[in-house]
């Protein structure tokens, strides 16, 4: 799970501190992968309500492939399937995820989140750790998501409500009610 880049557009506001209904985007974020057996956090490190690793890409700010990667490299058993969320899409549930695992076919990479218009929400997913592994760069630092999966291949599945919409600026969080 990844906690997010600088918060520049909240004028560096950490997001997963943020708010939403009495619940942290972190805690909700927590919540949403509660069915996982490792959490694995990429992030500086806070107070959570349940036991997780902390991580950094190196060097930090390196971006969302980069921190996804550190996280990878942080997962203490063998792990077949990762489920990436990125802090700042508060509408993710558990249910989001067992669509997204159920998705998920033998013959498949990942399964990825799809808005309305038909883009890929990268950080919504699921992804076979081979495949991660497999499509690993030499160097992650300032690559995109996009395109670190773009090579995998992904089951799509549709974003129900406002599961693909994330949090980037203050409009985002009041859209959201908080």
């Amino acid at each position: 799970m990844l906690t997010g880049g600088g918060g520049t557009r909240l004028g560096g506001v950490d997001k997963g501190s943020l708010e939403l209904a009495g619940s942290t985007l972190l805690e909700r974020a927590l919540t949403a992968t509660a069915a996982a057996d490792e959490v694995v956090l990429v992030g500086d490190p806070v107070p959570t309500s349940r036991p997780v690793t902390w991580t950094r890409e190196d060097p930090p700010g390196g971006g969302p492939a980069a921190g996804l990667l550190a996280g990878v490299d942080r997962l203490s058993g063998p792990v077949e399937v990762v489920c990436v969320l990125a802090v700042d899409m508060p509408a993710v549930t558990a249910a989001t995820f067992a669509r997204l695992t159920a998705a998920l076919r033998d013959d498949l990479d990942g399964a990825v989140l799809v808005d309305a218009a038909g883009e890929r929400q990268n950080l919504a997913a699921v992804y076979r750790l081979a495949a991660l592994t497999a499509a690993r760069p030499e160097r992650a630092q300032g690559l995109s998501v996009r395109r670190l999966v773009g090579g995998l291949r992904l089951a799509e599945v549709a974003g129900r409500g406002a599961e693909t919409r994330d949090v980037d600026t203050w409009a985002d969080l009041r859209a959201f009610g908080g």
